[in-house]
């Protein structure tokens, strides 16, 4: 039987890297300058606005995901891993104040809240009870709301175990994560009809909810990854986070890279195959002039490479093709949230904003900022799981 190993790396994080500072202060030049394109172009704004927050909040939210998936399972495999995911988690209570420029926007972005726009209209009329202004930011509170009750609560009894060495805390973790994780699917599903599939309002997809899920989750996995090779880079838990660990990172890469494509083409034939013309014409509209690029440029970048590259077991110990991949598809992540979002502004085809630009910097800058704040307080592994020597044992030898 192996011997548990030691851990031999420091778990606070470096004192002296400015990483904080740097991203708060790019982050505050990206929202000043994006600030100056509203007054310019306050249509672009908001729609550029709204695609950069769902892309950094579908990182939190699937972290939040991750978390809960751990704790209900009991899992070893990412016991030294789990405190990125449970600090991205932490934050969505604050997050959510970047999501009032949005309820400002409503007016621009949603259709659906111009009364001569649903007036007559028979299929506008019948959503009225769902879609109307009140009851949006209503439903808005209520899912910040329980999102980050329970990504707080969980951090919060993860670092107390830390200092307290209560093992029945995890027993409290387990009964939060599983109703939390009903509920979270629930009112993930229904932020992402309300934020991306109500900006068509006659547009609708019932496997819509479970379609941003799955590109949230699987653009996770490269995220975590990458995170973990800068900070080994620097210096930082090299020796705690081992081959093995970064293997399994890919091997769920790998895998919800397929979940991904699934759901994705799942609706896609649905649809297709339904022909009923409320749903087709969003895809036709996708299908045509240079939408279509981005539309098959998915197919490939999102799919098709990563799952050729991942299949094979010694590319998820490559670190240079796991970096190659995770950048390949975080970029496809955010061009897939700009694929759904901007046709609706832009029907004649792409056209790219510097504004689109500012707000990835700007609201990228203070998500990352306020990650590496909460990650620098508290240790950067749960020291005192009872599980971590499990997971560092299973890891010791690959």
């Amino acid at each position: 039987m192996a011997t548990s190993p030691k851990l031999t790396d420091s778990v606070k994080f470096p004192a002296e890297m400015d990483t904080t500072k740097t991203l708060f202060g790019v982050g505050i030049v990206g929202l000043i300058a994006s600030g100056v394109g509203f007054f310019l172009n306050h249509e672009q704004f908001f729609f550029s606005y709204l695609t950069s927050y769902t892309f950094f909040t579908s990182f939190a939210l699937a972290a939040l995901f991750l978390v809960m998936i751990h704790h209900i399972t009991r899992s070893s495999w990412g016991t030294v891993l789990l405190r990125i995911p449970e600090t991205f988690s932490s934050n969505i209570w604050i997050w959510a104040l970047f999501f009032i420029p949005v309820l400002l926007g409503m007016g621009t972005l949603y259709s659906w809240t111009d009364p001569d726009y649903v007036t007559g209209d028979p299929i506008m009329e019948g959503k009225v009870p769902y879609l109307n202004e009140l009851f949006f930011i209503l439903r808005q509170i209520f899912y910040f709301g329980v999102w980050g009750w329970l990504g707080y609560r969980l951090h919060k009894a993860s670092v107390e175990m830390d200092l307290t060495k209560d093992w029945g805390l995890t027993t409290l973790m387990r009964k939060i994560s599983a109703p939390g994780i009903l509920i979270f699917s629930l009112t993930l599903a229904f932020a992402s009809f309300d934020w991306l599939m109500s900006l068509d309002a006659h547009w609708f997809s019932t496997m819509f909810g479970v379609y941003f899920f799955a590109m949230s989750f699987q653009a996770l996995f490269p995220l975590l990854f990458l995170l973990i090779i800068w900070m080994q880079s620097k210096g930082i838990l090299e020796n705690t986070i081992s081959r093995g660990h970064i293997y399994d990172l890919g091997a769920w890469f790998f895998a919800f890279t397929v979940f991904y494509a699934y759901i994705a083409f799942s609706q896609f034939i649905l649809i297709y195959y339904a022909n009923i013309p409320e749903a087709t014409i969003w895809y036709y509209h996708r299908l045509e002039g240079s939408w279509a690029f981005i539309s098959y440029s998915l197919i490939f970048g999102r799919f098709a490479i990563p799952f050729l590259v991942l299949l094979n077991r010694d590319s998820k110990h490559s670190r240079k093709v796991l970096i190659f991949t995770s950048v390949l598809v975080l970029f496809m992540h955010f061009i897939e949230l700009y694929w759904i979002a901007m046709p609706i502004m832009h029907g004649h085809g792409i056209s790219i904003s510097w504004m689109d630009f500012a707000l990835i910097f700007g609201l990228g800058g203070i998500f990352f900022g306020l990650f590496f704040q909460k990650l620098k307080k508290h240790n950067l592994v749960p020291v005192n799981d009872p599980k971590l020597g499990e997971s560092m044992a299973k890891h010791y030898h690959q």
